[in-house]
Formats: structure tokens, sequence, C-alpha cells
């Protein structure tokens, strides 16, 4: 893995902050201290989670998005490692991998106008180069036997997680999507909107739930093409919270059945959080509580093989608050899993 970053005890200990008579978080993960075999280290490692960073907008960008996703690996880090350490958090079982340094290609992207088509054809090129590099170190980390948190970047490395994963359990895996949109757009190119048609149509997803997608972003075409779909099952965000028409409860269950009849990823779209700075912030949408409650029922099941949490796009503002959020996600499902 050429760009990936390791954490080191550098980066910890600029980053923490020790208190006398507390143990925190990020005294007590495990780290690698060589870059090379990652699979061997990590299959001899006891540890059960490894969290990755994947700080990008490069698919956003393409998608014609707001970009700010490759802020919130940094706006994380800075607040996981400093939460306490004890018998809920479980931070002897986490290892924190590091990075893909993706430098270069938001440097490329940077000079792009995405108004223009021959720039956004350039886009979708770099994106495909993130995809081979997040689909071989999810490989690696899933043959290992660990289970991925990964922290986005855009809603593409959705694509680079279900090939990696796939690709490692040598069979299509299914996920769940707590998202206001299906990111199941044609394949037209790779952006933040198609990672999870062009998993299906290489035939490394099987079956696919979408939860909660927003009726007024979702076109007529795409609402024709999901319900033709046959691996496909959707409910909206109306339905279940403004008019009332399912239960959660019921809607819970329903995913849960459909997606864990084998291995299966959890993808959590901040977009779906209500007012959460993401790439497409919604005023209406899924509260904190919420999402944490919908985490810790797909978490806890056996079959749960990765979670990613995306698009979140942090300001200077908002970054602790960013910081918090992806926390309290990430050790809920180390929390639900563990159990």
């Amino acid at each position: 893995m050429d760009n990936l970053v390791l954490f080191n005890n550098t980066t910890r200990n600029k980053l923490l902050n020790k208190r006398k008579g507390e143990s925190k978080f990020g005294q007590n993960v495990q780290i690698l201290t060589s870059i090379s075999n990652i699979y061997g280290q990590l299959k001899n490692l006891d540890v059960t989670y490894v969290i990755l960073g994947l700080p990008e907008d490069v698919g956003v960008f393409a998608n014609l998005g707001n970009t700010g996703t490759s802020k919130a690996w940094d706006a994380t880090l800075k607040i996981l490692l400093n939460i306490q350490n004890n018998q809920y958090t479980k931070a002897n079982k986490v290892l924190i991998l590091g990075h893909l340094d993706f430098t270069n290609e938001l440097l490329e992207v940077s000079k792009l106008d995405n108004s223009k088509k021959k720039d956004i054809q350039k886009a979708h090129q770099i994106v495909e180069s993130i995809d081979a590099s997040v689909s071989e170190i999810i490989f690696q980390i899933v043959s290992a036997g660990k289970k991925p948190i990964i922290i986005g970047g855009g809603h593409n490395n959705a694509y680079g997680n279900i090939k990696g994963s796939s690709l490692a359990l040598s069979k299509p895996i299914n996920v769940i999507n707590f998202d206001a949109h299906s990111d199941f757009r044609p394949e037209e190119g790779r952006h933040s909107g198609n990672g999870f048609s062009y998993a299906c149509s290489e035939g490394f997803l099987r079956n696919y739930f979408i939860f909660g997608l927003h009726e007024n972003y979702t076109s007529a075409n795409l609402l024709k093409m999901l319900d033709k779909t046959k691996n496909i099952k959707y409910n909206t965000f109306e339905n279940l919270e403004i008019r009332k028409e399912i239960k959660l409860k019921n809607e819970l269950e329903l995913a849960l059945n459909y997606v864990s009849t084998s291995s299966f990823g959890i993808e959590i779209d901040c977009d779906a959080i209500e007012n959460i700075p993401s790439s497409a912030m919604t005023p209406s949408g899924f509260s904190v509580n919420k999402t944490r409650r919908f985490l810790n029922y797909f978490g806890k099941h056996q079959n749960a093989t990765y979670l990613h949490i995306c698009e979140a796009a942090p300001t200077k503002k908002s970054a602790n608050q960013i910081g918090k959020l992806i926390t309290f996600l990430i050790t809920d499902f180390i929390k639900a899993n563990d159990r």
C-alpha cells in the first residue's frame, strides 16, 4: 500500500490530552509499527476492529456536491483519542491503522472545474484510482478476520468497501445504507452517487436496502429502476417519520432480515442526519440519537462485516461536533458488536 500512512506514536502524543487519574482511549488502542505485510500483522494481533481514514472529497466533486468531506478524518481523530477508556469503550480491541493519503489526488482535483465535461471525466478517473486503493486495504483487513471501521470521505468509497469485503470473503455481500439518497445512479463514470450501482453490476453487492430515502431528491426514473431491481428494497424518510405510514420498529426488522442472511456492510451517510454539515446537508432528517439506535440495532448482528461513516463535511466551527458525532457512532458499533 504505497499511500497508506500509519497512525503512529508521534501523532498520538500530539493529539492526546492526558489527565492524571484517567485512561484515555488513544492511550490504549493498538497501532502498527511497520508498513510491510499489513495482512500478516493484523492476522496475528488480538484486535477486532481496525479504524481507517479516507480523507478525500474527489467523488463528491465529481458528483457536483459540496466538498469538505476530506476534513472528517482529522476532526474525528482529535475527539476519538481523548474519550475515556473503560469497560464500555474497549480500546484494547481496537487498532487505529491510519489513513490513505490522497494529497496528490486532491491537488489534481483542485485544478479542475466541475462545470466542464472533460474535467468531470478526469475526476471520474481519479475516483477509480481511489477505488483501487480502498478495495485493496479493505480486502487485507477483512481477509485478516477483522472488522473495518471506515471514516470518509465521500460515499464513492462504498464501492471499495463492498468490493474489498466481497473479494476477501469470496462471495457478494449485502449492505444496509442509512441515507437520504440511493447512490444507485447510472454508471456514467465513478462518483459519490453511484458506488452501489457499480458494485451491484460487477457482482460484489447482492441484497441492498436503502433506509430513509428522501422523496424530494430521488428522480422518477431512479425510483422506477429501484422498484424493478429485484435485489433492492427501500423505505422513505417521509413514509417513516412524516406520514408515519410504516413503523420504524417493523422496518428495522424487515431490513435486518433482508441483509443479515449473509455478511453485510453498514453504511451511514451523514446527509441523512438532521443539521449535520455534510455534502448535502438537510434541515429535515433523522436525529442523531435515532441514528445511533439504528447503528446499535444493526451493529450487534454477528454478520455485520464493516461500518462506513461518510459525507460529513466539517467546517472550522463544526469540527468538534462532527468529531463527537462520528466518535459516538464508532463506539456505538464497537459496543453493539461486542455484545
